[in-house]
């Protein structure tokens, strides 16, 4: 019954488009016809088609396309349980010992992340290698991975688990590669033949049996960190990005410097409120000017900066929230490249939790959050992206506090009913505009803009359809504030980061936006720009597998970084 219904399905599937819903009719028909008490997934249909049909069918089966309609593929890696050395923030539910058992700090053990990791037993090369698999199965190209470190304060963990964490990552894209990938075409075939497929994929059975499976390919060979960021260079799946977590404390110069060399290019920085009785309150462990010494340092070091910033916290009124998110961006100590907003929630086990039992605290409400963000959008300037605004903790976790997981819906909604207009940089993105409107696009056209940020100047140059408001991509380029390493002297310019937008292809093709040559003219814009500016040269923080993008436009390597005479 289930061979006739794959036979039949999949040719007209490769014949033409369908959308969602006829997909769908389609699949019920044919499950009534041949007597299926199961409706199969998406997945499950590309996992029974032969290399040839799968090519054809893809389009239509595409799982979750949102997850590389930036251009890249997002990769989250959590990191094992490890105690905070400052001891934990009053709303931090997770950690060693908590009420939710032994999982990272700041999370509770529900998250999708946490569960993958939880099942790969925090083993860093069989949660990205698990993770690659299924973005294939999905029918994703996930050959630009973006690496995300989840777990609290990556830099307070033991120095040796850090290198041997990031060791693990980089293997695991390079193994990963080398088995299914030739010539930059993934190999279904070897996929399905590794992983069993199709099969159930949930039994824990099955589960643990491709756990050791994956470690054995691991531990073929013993390794090294700088070995496989050399493979990386040129491997077929290459890490565009290296993101960790950190609190300001552990962000300083120091510690950015130190994560130069495992290859991070981004930090997510737990600014949290830009008022200090609340970071005493809660226990934070740092106070404002820690903060600003934190922020203008890693921009220093050319680090894209991405701020976790909490509304509601203990001490903070409704209105200080409101003050306080436009603060981010009037005051030129803050003024994010990327910022996540996440609404306190109670959880229990905190202390938090038992203010909230004796009524000294009283948490926001769905609707509150929703109204201070949907308005605060309209201030959020061009350079900035707001990448989340709330946390990706199930609302059964949570005792307290916002109600709803689909808090950004919410959010839209309002802005469509107020008429709020947002120049942020995920609403205009030229994958996300396609995917809720068809409409006739313009040609890019260069656009500059200049901004004061840490004691350093700012430019953000991007190729816009200026007509319909359509981002292709951009650069951000930055004249230092001081020097914090050798490599970057008085008249050197960092390129904090260039990023062609549009939905993942496969490396050296043209898709829909990427490859078209819009990051080289993007560089060449910067480049001439830092030149008239009397600056000689340029400073690259690259990521190791796009290090070989920037060698093709004459940057060698120095230190941690790629750089150029001009």
């Amino acid at each position: 019954m289930m061979d006739e219904f794959y036979s039949e399905i999949i040719p007209l599937l490769a014949k033409k488009s369908y959308t969602k819903k006829q997909i769908n009719q389609l699949k019920v028909k044919l499950c009534r016809k041949h007597n299926m008490h199961k409706i199969p997934t998406d997945i499950d249909i590309m996992m029974h088609a032969t290399s040839a049909l799968l090519k054809k069918i893809k389009k239509n089966l595409l799982t979750k396309p949102t997850r590389s309609i930036s251009g890249v593929t997002p990769i989250a890696v959590m990191a094992a349980p490890f105690k905070c050395p400052h001891g934990k923030c009053t709303f931090c539910p997770g950690g060693p010992k908590s009420s939710f058992g032994d999982v990272p700090q700041s999370y509770t053990g529900r998250e999708p992340s946490t569960m993958r990791a939880i099942r790969a037993h925090y083993d860093a090369y069989v949660i990205v290698f698990n993770r690659l698999e299924q973005y294939v199965v999905a029918g994703h190209v996930p050959q630009k991975a973006d690496i995300i470190i989840q777990g609290g304060t990556f830099p307070a963990l033991p120095v040796d688990y850090q290198e041997d964490f990031v060791t693990d990552i980089y293997q695991a894209m390079n193994d990963f590669g080398s088995l299914f990938f030739k010539k930059d075409e993934v190999n279904i075939d070897k996929i399905k033949d590794f992983f069993e497929l199709p099969a159930d994929i949930r039994t824990k059975e099955r589960q643990e049996k491709m756990i050791k499976k994956i470690l054995s390919v691991k531990n073929k060979r013993k390794t090294t960190l700088e070995k496989e960021q050399k493979r990386n260079e040129n491997s077929s799946i290459k890490c565009v990005g290296l993101t960790i977590e950190t609190k300001p404390d552990w962000g300083f110069g120091e510690h950015g410097s130190r994560l130069l060399n495992l290859g991070v290019t981004r930090i997510e920085l737990g600014v949290q409120t830009v008022y200090d009785k609340p970071l005493h309150l809660t226990n934070r462990g740092h106070n404002l000017a820690d903060t600003h010494k934190s922020i203008k340092e890693l921009r220093d070091l050319g680090y894209k900066l991405n701020f976790h910033y909490m509304l509601g916290l203990p001490s903070v009124s409704k209105e200080m929230d409101v003050v306080g998110l436009r603060e981010l961006f009037d005051n030129p100590s803050y003024r994010p490249d990327m910022l996540k907003i996440y609404p306190c929630m109670v959880m229990k086990g905190t202390p938090l939790f038992k203010q909230w039992q004796n009524g000294e605290f009283r948490p926001m409400t769905t609707q509150t959050a929703a109204e201070i963000i949907a308005d605060f959008m309209r201030y959020v300037p061009a350079y900035c992206r707001i990448m989340r605004v709330q946390r990706d903790i199930p609302t059964n976790v949570t005792t307290a506090g916002v109600d709803k997981t689909n808090l950004r819906q919410y959010v839209e909604k309002i802005m469509i009913e107020k008429k709020i207009y947002t120049k942020e940089i995920r609403a205009r993105e030229v994958g996300s505009v396609l995917n809720r409107n068809k409409i006739d696009l313009k040609k890019p056209m260069l656009v500059h803009e200049e901004y004061e940020a840490s004691d350093g100047k700012e430019f953000f140059i991007s190729f816009e359809d200026t007509t319909n408001d359509v981002l292709f991509g951009y650069v951000r380029m930055r004249f230092p504030s001081e020097s914090l390493r050798k490599e970057i002297t008085s008249k050197s310019t960092l390129i904090r980061e260039l990023h062609v937008l549009g939905s993942s292809t496969t490396l050296g093709k043209k898709g829909s936006v990427q490859h078209r040559g819009l990051g080289k003219k993007l560089m060449k814009e910067a480049e001439k720009i830092a030149k008239q500016q009397g600056k000689d040269k340029m400073i690259v923080i690259s990521a190791i597998g796009t290090r070989e993008y920037y060698k093709k436009l004459r940057y060698k390597k120095e230190g941690p970084y790629m750089v150029k005479k001009l």
